[in-house]
């Protein structure tokens, strides 16, 4: 058991090891954190219902899991086909339109769970 639960420990040491990278090596990521940052401080400030934040963690995590495994893809791609190819091109392009797309998704649930609640706050001061 011992064992088991050093290995557990381990595991989250590489994976916090990965963010790192990314955070480190993908500017991308920089502006993931700050949008991230800002919609969980206006939900906080809106005090939106459990609902509304689980939506909007969700769509975070999907965002950031992207950026991840883009960031992988790419990496593995670099090592398989160091010099340029077309499919490692084509690759890289698809794996960062993963990204794009989730993140003009992220925007869209953004406003839908965001933007109500905001109008209404502000009109109100």
């Amino acid at each position: 058991m011992k064992k088991f639960i050093q290995a557990r420990i381990r595991a989250f040491g590489y994976a916090f090891e990965g963010w790192a990278y990314v955070l480190k090596n993908e500017p991308n990521s920089w502006i993931h954190t700050f949008i991230s940052l800002c919609v969980i401080s206006l939900a906080l400030w809106l005090k939106l219902p459990a609902r509304d934040w689980a939506v909007l963690l969700l769509t975070i995590v999907i965002v950031w899991a992207a950026e991840f495994f883009n960031t992988a893809l790419e990496s593995v791609v670099d090592l398989a086909s160091p010099e340029k190819h077309p499919l490692a091109k084509i690759s890289k392009d698809i794996s960062a339109a993963g990204v794009l797309l989730a993140a003009i998704t992220a925007v869209l649930v953004g406003l839908l769970i965001l933007a109500p609640p905001l109008w209404e706050k502000l009109h109100s001061l």
